[in-house]
């Protein structure tokens, strides 16, 4: 801490969202931003006079608190390997590495050292999507049935290292699992590349949760149109988040009675009122900075772990691989329930992906990282 009592914190990378987070953390209660680290320097001033260095050594050699890495995700595994090694506290943007592998020797590296380490999975910051959660946990929609996400605009040019699916698809299938408070069990993937880039810019993903709820994905940067949208879907109506504009609405299953013969025989659903609910908002990047500034202090445990974050990249893999060999991936139960954002306590049992009993791949399609295929039926 400096001398005023403030938390030192630095920053790895200034990109588009490394501005953003330095813009933050500028203005953040209780913090001093007091290093940023990028080859490149800060030519657009975003580090507003905060010395910026080429190296993390050089970082490192200042004095930091806790860190926030939010360069390319090809480089998170590097840098956040540094960081256990050195005993900083770490909030690593999403995804937390690009591959599962990369993610789980993360996760080893923090736990084993019992340093603090956390992933920027920021929708869960979203009020539109923390009020939705809090209605689903009161049982409000009663059993759900059904989760769809549409996540589509134009290609944005500061993403070179990854494809759709490790840069926005994390964001729902994160989000999915932690307002719903269910992991995933399978998924089945198509993926499109129009760009001329080597990764995918469109994937469409079906899927099922371990409780029986069905899932839709549709994730693109080919649209004109920005959409991000969240519709869950249960017994007694549906929750639609808008999460550009943080706007939560209600849709209910009608509550009146049909005397019509011909349509009490179908017991199907009819339309009722609908919400629009008045919330509080904040803007997500503060809460995700006041949620780990406090972790760092030990006063809360409302971060995304890193065991979770590593979640996110097994699901996210087991689509790529859905949409390479044409065939359902059935996943294994996560290491760690998704309902609440727990503090990391000690190591723990790695989860993977596996084939259904008796079924193989598809020739010259070898499973990777310990995930396996369930052929489609």
């Amino acid at each position: 801490m400096t001398r005023t009592g403030l938390l030192r914190a630095g920053l790895v990378g200034l990109g588009a969202m490394g501005r953003n987070h330095a813009r933050v953390l500028s203005s953040l209660s209780g913090v001093e931003l007091v290093a940023v680290v990028d080859p490149a320097g800060d030519p657009t001033g975003a580090a507003r006079g905060v010395p910026v260095v080429s190296t993390l050594a050089e970082m490192l050699a200042i004095g930091v608190d806790y860190a926030v890495v939010a360069c390319p995700t090809a480089l998170h595994e590097e840098v956040g390997l540094q960081l256990a090694q050195a005993g900083v506290p770490t909030l690593i943007e999403k995804p937390l590495a690009p591959s599962v592998a990369a993610a789980r020797r993360l996760v080893e590296a923090f736990e084993s050292r019992g340093v603090l380490g956390a992933v920027g999975h920021i929708e869960r910051y979203n009020p539109a999507l923390l009020n939705l959660r809090a209605r689903l946990e009161a049982g409000e929609i009663g059993d759900l049935f059904q989760v769809v996400t549409r996540r589509q605009g134009p290609f944005p040019h500061r993403i070179a290292d990854v494809g759709v699916v490790m840069d926005l698809a994390t964001h729902d299938i994160d989000l999915t699992a932690w307002v719903t408070g269910s992991d995933y069990a399978t998924v089945t993937a198509h993926t499109v590349s129009r760009s001329g880039r080597p990764h995918e810019d469109m994937v469409v993903v079906i899927g099922q949760l371990t409780d029986g709820t069905v899932v839709n994905h549709l994730v693109n940067w080919l649209s004109p149109l920005k959409e991000r949208s969240t519709v869950v879907t249960g017994e007694r109506g549906c929750f639609v988040a808008d999460t550009l504009h943080a706007d939560l609405t209600f849709y209910a299953n009608s509550a009146i009675d049909t005397e019509w013969e011909a349509l009490r025989t179908f017991r199907g659903v009819a339309e009722g009122d609908m919400i629009r609910y008045a919330i509080p908002k904040r803007e997500p990047l503060l809460v995700e900075h006041e949620r780990f500034r406090d972790a760092v202090e030990g006063k809360t445990d409302g971060i995304v772990t890193l065991r979770q974050g590593l979640r996110t990249v097994e699901v996210s893999e087991s689509v790529l691989m859905s949409a390479r060999v044409g065939n359902t991936v059935r996943l294994t139960e996560a290491a760690v329930p998704q309902p609440r954002s727990e503090p990391q306590s000690g190591p723990q049992p790695q989860s993977r992906s596996q084939p259904q009993s008796g079924s193989q791949p598809q020739s010259g399609s070898q499973p990777q990282s310990g995930l396996g295929v369930v052929a489609a039926g």
